[in-house]
């Protein structure tokens, strides 16, 4: 669908629809491929190796969470500058972005491929169980060049106007990881590099599809010469910071939940961290992926001056309005490490109940907050329209 005609004349309800459900079963669909990782990998390969699987995916995410930091803080300047129609500018953003995501993947996955045993051992972890998760990682820090793109380019094709195309391949990605991984786990007998390795294959062939669109000229978007500049990149990570933040910050809590489980139930605490993880994973992503696809349509119109649509979008997704995202880092900050950690300071003295206790008290203090950030930034949402729009 032509960008412009979808979001800047279909009206707020229907564009909420139109965005906001593939949106929700793409990350939905996401979700239940991440579940059954960890069922394939228990089912095929052990308590240990599932431990493993939990004790380093913390690590990946950080990996994969700076690649996410370039692609959804480029994703907000494009689609104002599309707003605005500077469309060259919005192509060199894009082009840009591109680079630095794929220059990041190299960059860290060196670091995470060499730093790995330590980073387990500084865990706690011995033996077998350190073994399994650093096979997992390496192959997660060795594929990171040609993996940590799809994060990016799902937001490219959904400011194109392609979200049903968008749904489709993160459903195909959730699907071909998953065959793969029964393929090379269930079939092939491989180890938990396997289930790394089906994950990251599945990644890197939707990649290249997802790119097909832009590289044959059939997108809004198009890459050109690029030209770095120090105002766009600023621009960049303050706009993917709130993002980034909540990703850091959820995956620091992990680590540190991991090394005190480690250190007081062993394997076994980790793997029942793990299944609580899992569980938390279908509400959360559902939210987010409903919210996260309305920012195409907020950053058009935010930059077209046409604020009056950006409030009535809000009143669908409010967390769609990325540009105020700012506030909203506050929020995932405090939810993902400030409350966690805190309460596993209070709650230290009941003991393993403490810890799953953790997870009640810290949504309990970030709806709090988020009620009082929505009372204040009433006023901001009430801008009126730019003279002429």
């Amino acid at each position: 669908m032509n960008s412009e005609a979808l979001f800047a004349r279909t009206s707020p309800l229907r564009l909420f629809i139109l965005a906001s459900i593939p949106g929700a079963v793409s990350m939905l669909a996401s979700a239940l491929y991440q579940t059954l990782d960890g069922i394939f990998v228990g089912r095929f390969l052990g308590e240990t190796a599932f431990a493993a699987l939990n004790l380093a995916m913390p690590f990946v995410i950080i990996n994969f969470s700076l690649a996410d930091l370039i692609g959804v803080g480029a994703a907000v300047p494009i689609s104002v500058c599309l707003g605005r129609q500077e469309r060259q500018a919005a192509n060199n953003i894009f082009t840009c972005s591109c680079l630095m995501i794929v220059g990041t993947g190299v960059l860290m996955g060196g670091v995470l491929f060499a730093a790995a045993p330590w980073l387990i051992q500084l865990m706690g972890a011995q033996g077998e169980f350190a073994a399994l998760a650093v096979q997992y990682m390496r192959v997660y820090a060795l594929c990171s060049p040609v993996t940590t793109i799809i994060f990016a380019v799902d937001n490219y094709l959904r400011i194109c106007g392609f979200i049903r195309g968008s749904m489709g391949l993160n459903i195909l990605m959730s699907g071909l990881s998953g065959l793969l991984e029964f393929l090379f786990l269930g079939v092939l007998g491989w180890g938990i590099w396997g289930a790394a390795l089906a994950t990251c294959s599945g990644m890197f062939l939707c990649a290249i599809l997802a790119f097909l669109p832009f590289v044959r000229g059939k997108a809004l978007l198009r890459f050109c010469k690029p030209r770095f500049h120090w105002s766009m990149l600023r621009q960049i990570v303050a706009c993917g910071s709130p993002n980034f933040l909540n990703n850091i910050a959820g995956r620091i809590t992990s680590i540190l939940m991991n090394g005190i489980l480690v250190r007081m139930g062993g394997e076994l605490a980790v793997s029942v961290y793990g299944i609580l993880m899992f569980a938390e994973g279908f509400v959360q992503p559902l939210l987010y992926g409903m919210c996260d696809s309305l920012q195409p349509a907020v950053g058009y119109n935010w930059g077209a001056g046409l604020f009056s649509r950006v409030r009535a979008i809000e009143r669908y997704c409010f967390l769609a309005s990325g540009v105020l995202s700012l506030l909203a880092a506050l929020i995932s900050v405090s939810t993902a490490l400030v409350f966690p950690v805190l309460l596993i300071g209070v709650l230290w003295p009941l003991g393993m109940t403490g810890i799953w206790m953790n997870f009640g008290g810290t949504a309990l203090l970030a709806a709090g907050l988020s009620v009082t950030l929505l009372l204040r930034l009433r006023s901001e949402l009430r801008r009126p329209d730019e003279a002429g729009q």
